[in-house]
C-alpha cells in the first residue's frame, strides 16, 4: 500500500502566529521585554516550544536552561488554551490530501508537536479524519529525526515502508526520511523557503498543486 506521511506545523498548516503568540505569553510573565515576532521567528516556532523560550531569553540576555524546563508545560498549557486562533492549512493541502486518498493512497501524520495538541488543532480545523492515523512527539519514548516514530505511522495507516514518503518542510523532516531509508518532499513555502533545496530532498513543491505528480514520481 502506498503511503505519504506529512509532518504538521509548517508543512499542511502555518501555526506559527499561534505558537510565537504562547512563547510571547511566557516572556511576558518571567518580566522579559524582549518578544519574539510571528513572521520573522516563524522558523523557530516550527522547532518547538522549548526552542521559542531558548530564543526569547537569549536575546534578553537571560537564558536559564532550568528556567526553559520550568516553562515548557506552561507554554505548552498557554498553547493549548488559544491553538487556533490564528492558525491557517497552507493553500491547496486538504484539496492534494483528499487527491491522495482518491487514489487509495494512505495519509497520515508525523509530528513534534504532543499528540494531544496536534489531534486537537486537527479536530479544529476540521481535517483530522482525513489522516488515517498520528504520531505526536510523546506518543513514543523517541522523535523525529529518530525514524521509529515515521515507521510507526507507516505501520499504523497500513502501509508498507518500502512504498513510503514523508513530506515536510525542515531538516528534521529530511533527517527522518533518510534514516527511514524513504524518499522525503520538501515545501519550500515554508520559513526557510528556497533554502530546503540545500538539504537535498528527493522531491521539492512550491504548492500542493505539485504534489501529486511528485509522489507518483518518487512512488510509480
Amino acid at each position: 500500500m502506498k503511503t505519504v506521511i506529512f509532518d504538521l506545523d509548517g508543512t499542511l498548516a502555518d501555526t506559527s502566529a499561534d505558537l510565537i503568540a504562547s512563547a510571547n505569553w511566557c516572556l511576558e510573565r518571567m518580566g522579559l521585554a524582549q518578544r519574539l515576532d510571528p513572521v520573522t521567528d516563524a522558523a523557530t516556532a516550527f522547532r518547538g516550544a522549548r526552542a521559542m523560550l531558548t530564543l526569547g531569553m537569549q536575546r534578553a540576555g537571560a537564558f536559564d536552561a532550568e528556567r526553559v524546563e520550568e516553562w515548557y508545560p506552561r507554554l505548552l498549557t498557554a498553547y493549548g488554551d488559544a491553538i487556533c486562533e490564528e492558525t491557517v492549512l497552507y493553500p491547496g493541502a486538504v484539496e492534494a490530501v483528499e487527491a491522495l486518498r482518491g487514489q487509495g493512497i494512505r495519509v497520515g501524520i508525523c509530528t513534534n508537536k504532543p499528540e494531544g495538541l496536534a489531534e486537537e488543532l486537527l479536530r479544529r480545523l476540521g481535517v483530522r479524519d482525513m489522516f488515517a492515523a498520528l504520531v505526536g512527539a510523546d506518543t513514543l519514548p523517541v522523535r523525529k529525526p529518530d525514524a521509529r516514530p515515521y515507521v510507526e505511522t507507516v505501520a499504523r495507516v497500513g502501509g508498507a515502508l518500502r512504498q513510503s514518503l514523508l513530506v515536510g518542510d525542515t531538516d528534521t523532516d529530511r533527517k527522518t526520511a533518510a534514516a527511514a531509508g524513504v524518499p522525503c518532499i520538501l515545501v519550500t513555502f515554508g520559513p526557510t523557503g528556497e533554502g530546503v533545496r540545500a538539504l537535498a530532498p528527493e522531491g521539492l513543491i512550491g504548492h500542493f498543486d505539485g504534489l501529486g505528480s511528485e509522489v507518483a514520481r518518487l512512488l510509480g
